[in-house]
């Protein structure tokens, strides 16, 4: 019980201080950015609004112009239940990232999520 009457406002804290400093998204031109978001349709991320890991990722999607299906495995259960079945714990953030072939790897650390991501626009 005190351990969520402690996470409870720095989470609120961290969401307010993301809004207040959210970073901009790059303008790229209409073809380069329909080549990211070609790309980027097979990647979803599991998160929790208020993590402090999940909120570095989700500035770093902002920041690279990246658009990913964000999966919040506390407002729903399936999500939850889908990350541990399949991607083996319930550790945030996890991109999941579908490849071509149909096979499915599930990224975990929030620093390594974000050199992939980062990865995913110097290549375009």
């Amino acid at each position: 019980m005190l351990m969520k009457a402690i996470r409870w406002p720095i989470g609120q804290l961290i969401l307010l201080l993301n809004v207040i400093f959210s970073p901009r998204s790059p303008k790229r031109a209409v073809s380069e950015q329909a080549k990211l978001d070609e790309q980027t349709k097979s990647l979803s991320l599991y998160q929790l609004p208020s993590c402090p890991f999940c909120v570095k990722v989700r500035r770093t999607m902002k920041r690279e112009g990246l658009k990913i299906e964000l999966r919040n495995i506390s407002g729903n259960n399936d999500f939850s239940e889908e990350l541990v079945r399949e991607g083996g714990k319930r550790k945030v953030p996890c991109l999941r990232i579908e490849k071509e072939d149909g096979q499915v790897q599930w990224l975990y650390e929030s620093s390594d999520v974000v050199s992939h991501l980062q990865g995913l626009t110097k290549a375009a």
